[in-house]
């Protein structure tokens, strides 16, 4: 699978409506809208009707991660207001989970609202009740904080009395209390992310009931989803756009489901990325049996393919090396037309933001139809972005070349 020389990134943008874009979630999170895709026809429904949609055999992975409130107020005297957005811990780790769990003092790095409020040499602090957090800025330019606090409880601890839910910045307003439940899985598990993995937030356990009643496993996989998910792409080539790396853990259960043949559907983005990582994980190991699981954006496109059992037997082999049934890794995995899926055949996922990396994901899955697709939903007052309607897309046949 070669390199795309050249993609265009406003062949992949849309007009979307201000009004179209969902600012608050639905009183209910499975009575969204959803639009299934498959051979190259377009079904409506809603969203409890999933399973109606789902082949036999199939076996859906979801990202637990959980949304921390990685957003922090520090007021100065003078009244102004500082504002720290994590991003990713940097010591005394910089996995997330340890970093998360640490009783000690920290350093993350971070974007920081009205920086040039912030004097290099003075602390800034937050109380609440009897807990104190101090913040001190040790490389301006890096965006880099040590965080401090009073009381023997962990970071995770602290934020939830001191810090606010993230909300993607399009929504264009300040969270609110339902917040900080709804831009939440009902399965969110591990801390970590900064943005929700959107896909998962229409299911419920009515939901999860009729996936069981039609025998549809579900499966649980980590990706912590980091601010870059809303990284604009700036160039016009967005074959030179520069992605994000994100922190992911895989279980010795994900692979082994992985290799009894089920047809895999991705619940969302940051599933499907895993996913893919996964496989390229095995290749590198097929290559290098030390490598460290970190994939680069541009690892699909230089590695030489494999078979896919053997790639994934690959990573079992490393694991029982390692005496481990989780592993840890970074994925940079940048998926855009002409990639070659190895493992996933479906994804549900959200309508997503116009010449976005997720939209050109969404176009290396089904084709050129994904316009077709986002004009149906368009034409259907479907609600768009991360509290809006879903999707079930499936691999493009490659002989259908329309609707």
């Amino acid at each position: 699978m070669s390199r795309p020389k050249s993609i265009l990134i406003q062949d992949y943008t849309y007009e979307l409506p201000e009004d179209r874009i969902a600012l608050h979630p639905l009183a209910e999170r499975d009575l969204s809208k959803l639009l299934v895709y498959k051979d190259g026809k377009i079904t409506h429904s809603i969203f409890s009707n999933l399973a109606n949609f789902v082949p036999d055999n199939s076996a859906l992975f979801l990202n637990n991660t959980k949304v921390i409130p990685a957003r922090l107020f520090f007021k100065k005297e003078t009244g102004a207001v500082i504002e720290i957005f994590l991003l990713n811990p940097v010591s005394p780790s910089p996995v997330v989970a340890l970093a998360m769990n640490s009783q000690k003092k920290l350093t993350w790095h971070c974007t920081i609202g009205n920086l040039k409020r912030w004097n290099n040499h003075h602390e800034l602090t937050i109380t609440h009740n009897e807990l104190n957090l101090l913040a001190r800025l040790i490389n301006r330019e890096n965006g880099l904080i040590e965080f401090e606090w009073n009381l023997p409880i962990s970071f995770s601890e602290v934020l939830q009395q001191l810090g606010a839910i993230p909300l993607p910045p399009y929504l264009k307003r300040k969270a609110e209390k339902e917040d900080s439940s709804r831009y939440q899985t009902v399965y969110s598990k591990e801390d970590g992310a900064v943005a929700a993995p959107t896909a998962g937030l229409h299911f419920t356990e009515k939901v999860f009931s009729s996936l069981r009643e039609r025998k549809i496993e579900t499966e649980y996989l980590t990706l912590h989803v980091s601010a870059g998910t809303f990284q604009p792409v700036k160039v016009k080539n967005a074959t030179e756009h520069t992605m994000h790396a994100e922190q992911l853990i895989v279980t010795k259960h994900n692979i082994e489901k992985l290799l009894c043949n089920k047809k895999i559907i991705s619940v969302g983005t940051t599933s499907l990325r895993t996913l893919e990582s996964i496989y390229w994980y095995g290749v590198k190991l097929m290559e290098n049996p030390t490598a460290d699981f970190i994939i680069s954006q541009l690892d699909a496109y230089q590695l030489r393919s494999q078979n896919k059992i053997d790639a994934l037997q690959a990573v079992l082999k490393k694991m029982d090396q390692d005496k481990t049934d989780k592993i840890l890794g970074e994925t940079s995995i940048y998926i855009m037309p002409g990639y070659d899926f190895k493992i996933v055949e479906g994804i549900i996922t959200n309508f997503h933001q116009p010449g976005s990396t997720l939209i050109l994901l969404i176009s290396a899955l089904v084709g050129e139809n994904w316009k077709k697709i986002y004009n149906e939903a368009l034409s259907n007052n479907y609600r768009f972005l991360s509290y809006g309607d879903s999707s079930l897309l499936f691999r493009a046949n490659p002989k259908q070349n329309s609707i």
